[in-house]
């Protein structure tokens, strides 16, 4: 199906864009090559390396506009397509310098920069061609009687036929009209070719589609490990729970009728009892604890810090986040407090926590939890966190740790000298 404003729309988009990027492109590689000598150049060369990335999303996304149905269909959704798929993989750690390793590794960045050189000096030269040899003569053919009108009395059409009467105006512009008719099938061969090789260049291989969708899998069975959780902690607090408090209540009441002789056995259970309804409760509060579903992530951190068997200082100011967000960084710092305790040797540890604007993903959550211990954390994936020492354990905690934010696309950064102090930074795109 021909769609002439859309194949038009698009071509033009191309031009507006493309025109101002080859002056970009231009300018930028000269100054960077001027200024390479005094090694101020390097980053503006590699910032023109890296200018694919943001055209590559403007183009991804005018070509997912172009094929979006031209009839809405409610069997098919959402009548804008579906969403352009980064080809893009997240980095393995926080801050620039991951994310730039990352970048220029990656092959999409390179074919991203191959079609903005194209796109700078070929392609939006071509679609402008086109778009004046599609509209330019017939425009001319179509316009005929308003031309004679504003002559007066006769004028040239196309600099080819002089036109000195209203129904000779009338035929050419006839003529104008069957002509435009004829090009839009050119046009639109063009504008689908056109599409064909920004896809080609832009779209995600199989591969990269493929760890898109383990990433949507992945969250989704996060969400749905969330609610089994929370389902059982339901089960317990109305199920287990309750038999216990009133298994203690018949205890104590029992006690009081029973002679002597069987008053201590009868106190022995009922504080067995209690003692079972404690660790019951405290089961309840691993699970998932009251004050992160009532009050939030900041305030279940402080109580976190309160049960601490090292003495925690928290600047912890953090909006709501997500359920699923809000749970793997409370249970993080839950570890990462564990960890201090059992192998730091620290006598004090300090949470702090905020939320940044992060990178294209959008906001990122941060946690950094620091203790003056003696250092010398293994990173997750070091040499000496597959030793038998504890070096080893306390790799293999920071090892899960990193495991329980790598399923939200999380990261993990360690900084641990020998001597102390040790920084554990936690991120996790929210």
């Amino acid at each position: 199906m021909i769609r002439p404003v859309a194949y038009t729309g698009y071509l033009v988009g191309g031009v507006l864009v493309g025109a101002p990027l080859s002056v970009g492109l231009l300018a930028l590689g000269a100054l960077g090559a001027a200024l390479t000598p005094v090694l101020v150049g390097l980053p503006l060369l590699g910032l023109l390396a890296l200018s694919g990335i943001p055209v590559g999303i403007l183009e991804r996304r005018r070509v997912a506009w172009l094929d979006r149905p031209a009839v809405r269909d409610p069997a098919r959704g959402d009548p804008h397509g579906p969403a352009p798929v980064d080809p893009h993989s997240t980095p393995a750690g926080p801050g620039l310098g991951p994310w730039a390793r990352l970048r220029f590794t990656e092959q999409a960045t390179w074919r991203e920069l191959a079609y903005t050189v194209l796109l700078a000096f070929v392609l939006w030269p071509l679609d402008l061609l086109v778009l004046a040899g599609v509209f330019a003569v017939p425009g001319a053919l179509l316009t005929a009687p308003a031309q004679l009108a504003l002559s007066g009395g006769e004028t040239r059409v196309a600099k080819l036929w002089l036109v000195d009467g209203y129904p000779q105006a009338s035929l050419i512009a006839a003529g104008g009209l069957l002509l435009l008719l004829a090009l839009l099938w050119p046009l639109a061969f063009y504008a689908r070719a056109r599409a064909a090789l920004a896809r080609l260049l832009l779209a995600p291989r199989e591969t990269e589609v493929r760890l898109a969708e383990v990433t949507e899998s992945r969250a989704r069975l996060v969400a749905a490990f969330e609610a089994e959780r929370r389902r059982i902690e339901r089960d317990l607090h109305d199920g287990a729970q309750q038999r216990l408090v009133a298994l203690s209540v018949r205890l104590g009441l029992a006690r009081l009728d029973a002679p002597p002789e069987l008053a201590d056995r009868l106190a022995q259970a009922h504080r067995e009892a209690d003692e079972a309804l404690v660790e019951l409760r405290e089961l309840i509060h691993g699970i998932h604890p009251q004050v992160l579903a009532d009050y939030g992530l900041g305030d279940a951190i402080a109580d976190a810090a309160d049960r601490s068997a090292v003495p925690v200082e928290t600047d912890v100011e953090l909006p709501r986040f997500t359920e699923a967000v809000e749970s793997a960084a409370y249970f993080a710092v839950r570890e990462a407090l564990a960890n201090v305790a059992r192998h730091s040797g620290a006598a004090r540890a300090w949470i702090s926590a905020g939320c940044t604007a992060g990178d294209r993903h959008g906001r990122r959550l941060w946690i950094e939890v620091r203790d003056d211990g003696r250092g010398g954390a293994v990173p997750p994936g070091g040499a000496a966190g597959r030793t038998g020492g504890s070096e080893g354990r306390a790799g293999s905690g920071l090892t899960g740790l990193a495991d329980r934010l790598a399923v939200l696309d999380g990261t993990l950064a360690v900084d641990s000298p020998p001597g102390g102090p040790t920084v554990l930074r936690m991120e996790i795109p929210c």
